[in-house]
């Protein structure tokens, strides 16, 4: 098997100043690829900005004898990532890949939690996902050709105690993603999300050390950027941490159909079937889900 190669690809990797984020950009850059090192360089609540940390990644990537430009726009502000998407096209005339990394946390329970609190954590997770994808996404459109990996969590996926900001962020984005996987079809875009689990400024106050240090950054990197080449899948929720990978997937059970027997009472007395676990399917699109309850209908 040849080794993945990315030459002649211009990819654009968002929070790429640190952790995660820097190790995408310096895997992709040792593989070819020219980058766009993006990165606010705020604290982790998003307060601040400096590009230094982006400028120390470019100067890593030119050390090792490859192509980079540093850029310190917030994937919040409309301005600031049209000028991301310009230094891209302006420098090297494409962009084939696209990771949104970028991220804060404001953690509290949620009766401790200011709605500014959950608006800004939103704002920066979902629409500072949303906002480089609809600008890159015309271009990969004309090129018939574009990878875009977004950064979701188990927080979304699974709950987790004081972020109900940053889970309602990372769920949204895996929403996004799903309808992006339809619509990116016919031409060649393939979208979809990480899920990692490694030891960055975010997660250092809540594992030990000795778990710290087998999740660095660099073993969630590789799936990462196989999602990125060539022969990524589409659609799917990459799960990662320490080395191991697995896929996530939305399922829904099978379900009954209560017709003439429809009733509150009637839902609670079916509840066991309803939940019953055989059979359960995950679907490509939400007709897929119509269609069975048609089916289901029809006596099915």
């Amino acid at each position: 098997m040849t080794d993945i190669r990315f030459d002649g690809k211009v990819a654009i990797v968002t929070g790429a100043g640190g952790g995660l984020g820097r190790q995408h950009a310096l895997e992709l850059a040792r593989r070819g690829a020219k980058v766009v090192v993006n990165d606010l360089g705020g604290t982790l609540d998003g307060s601040g900005g400096s590009s230094d940390a982006a400028a120390k990644v470019v100067d890593e990537i030119k050390a090792a004898g490859g192509e980079a430009l540093a850029n310190g726009s917030s994937v919040t502000d409309d301005a600031g990532v049209a000028r991301m998407i310009a230094a891209a096209m302006d420098a090297w005339g494409r962009i084939d890949i696209l990771i949104a990394n970028a991220g804060v946390l404001r953690d509290k329970s949620f009766s401790k939690m200011e709605i500014a609190d959950f608006e800004f954590v939103l704002g920066v997770h979902l629409m500072g996902t949303v906002k480089p994808v609809k600008a890159a996404w015309e271009i990969m459109k004309a090129q018939n050709y574009g990878r875009i990996v977004v950064t979701t969590s188990s927080s979304g996926l699974y709950g987790n105690f004081g972020q109900t900001n940053y889970g309602a962020a990372k769920l949204g984005i895996v929403g996004f993603m799903n309808t992006l996987k339809i619509e990116g079809q016919k031409n060649n875009i393939h979208v979809n999300a990480i899920a990692p689990v490694a030891a960055t400024r975010m997660t250092e106050a809540l594992m030990p050390p000795e778990i710290l240090k087998r999740l660095q950054p660099q073993t969630v990197t590789p799936g990462v950027v196989f999602l990125c080449s060539e022969e990524a899948p589409s659609g799917v929720i990459l799960t990662a941490g320490g080395g191991a990978f697995a896929v996530s997937r939305i399922v829904e059970t099978e379900g009954v159909y209560l017709g003439d027997a429809l009733s509150v009472e009637a839902v609670r007395d079916h509840w066991s079937q309803i939940a019953d676990q055989a059979g359960e399917a995950a679907y490509v699109t939400g007709g897929e889900q119509t269609q069975k309850f048609f089916r289901k209908m029809g006596g099915g």
